[in-house]
């Protein structure tokens, strides 16, 4: 037996902020706490450029949460990485340095290719029951980053397409105007073109989709009565079942999204183009797929993912 380390994983993206806390021994991750925060840092950032004071007053609030947490359980090493939000927004400098006294510790902004490789080691550690390659897809409030590998990442993109930047930019009715969902449909397309110069997307043979869009689209497809992680986690769907899921709560107007037993609050508003987006990275992937004589299988959902990334970093440095 090796050698036991308390680490702290803090992922803040655009639309929440969420803590893993874990014991990691010989590469292996042992969850003490897990939590989530919608915080909405990335409110305003696709328009303005910069992040919303009332924004960071919420992200920083829950900063200090999630510090006083580390010091209750001991956490010996923390690593805190900030995504696509903070990567656009003009004012950054405030957001790192509210952390830094919040946590002691200087957040990471990482580029779209660390974003995604983190996503990737964390999400595919237990899909051996899976045939490789996979395609890694971390749907997120601000980006959606594309990692393709079997043991190691071989390609890796990020785009420019979230659900909450979707939201902002072109779903503003309730629910969304067929114009609306064309002109967003068009945004993702157009993302997907210029991902697939960068990632082959046809050489996918499994494909696993991370974050709070895809967990709920899952919880729908499986008509779950309220959001159980343990039933979600490693779950595989069929293309059409996750295509219809999507396709459900995209039209679904807003006071039907907040009825469903497994909707967090924070989504409620963001989780139509979540699903919009999530539906054209399946549908594009699936036919890529099959154009090149292939055969995609189920598709996968990991509770696993950029914060396990994170956490296992912690020790491997």
């Amino acid at each position: 037996m090796g050698a036991v380390t308390r680490v702290a994983a803090i992922d803040c993206g655009t639309n929440s902020i969420r803590l893993l806390v874990a014991d990691v021994e010989g590469g292996t991750l042992t969850d003490v706490d897990r939590r989530m925060e919608v915080v909405r840092l990335g409110q305003g950032v696709d328009r303005t450029g910069r992040l919303a004071p009332e924004a960071l007053a919420r992200t920083l609030d829950a900063s200090r949460r999630y510090a006083r947490r580390c010091e209750e359980l001991g956490v010996e090493r923390v690593r805190f990485v900030a995504t696509s939000a903070t990567r656009d927004a003009e004012n950054r400098d405030e957001f790192v340095d509210g952390v830094r006294e919040a946590l002691g510790v200087v957040p990471e902004v990482v580029a779209g290719a660390e974003e995604a490789a983190l996503s990737f080691r964390g999400a595919v550690g237990d899909l051996g029951a899976h045939p490789g390659p996979y395609l890694v897809v971390d749907l997120g409030g601000g980006s959606t980053e594309l990692v393709l590998g079997t043991d190691a990442p071989d390609a890796a993109w990020s785009m420019d397409v979230g659900c909450v930047r979707m939201t902002e930019r072109h779903l503003r009715s309730d629910p969304p105007a067929p114009d609306e969902v064309a002109a967003a449909r068009r945004d993702v397309a157009a993302a997907l073109d210029e991902a697939a110069g960068h990632v082959d997307l046809s050489r996918a043979r499994t494909l696993v989709g991370l974050a709070g869009t895809v967990t709920t689209v899952t919880a729908h497809a499986l008509g779950l009565d309220r959001y159980d992680p343990a039933r979600i986690h490693g779950s595989t769907l069929p293309v059409d079942r996750v295509l219809a899921a999507c396709e459900d709560l995209l039209r679904r107007p807003r006071d039907e999204r907040a009825a469903l037993p497994f909707m967090h609050p924070g989504r409620v508003d963001v989780i139509g183009a979540g699903a919009l987006v999530w539906e054209a990275v399946v549908q594009r992937v699936a036919g890529d797929v099959a154009a090149a004589g292939g055969a995609l299988g189920d598709v996968v959902t990991s509770e696993h993912d950029i914060l396990d990334g994170i956490a296992l970093g912690l020790v491997a440095a």
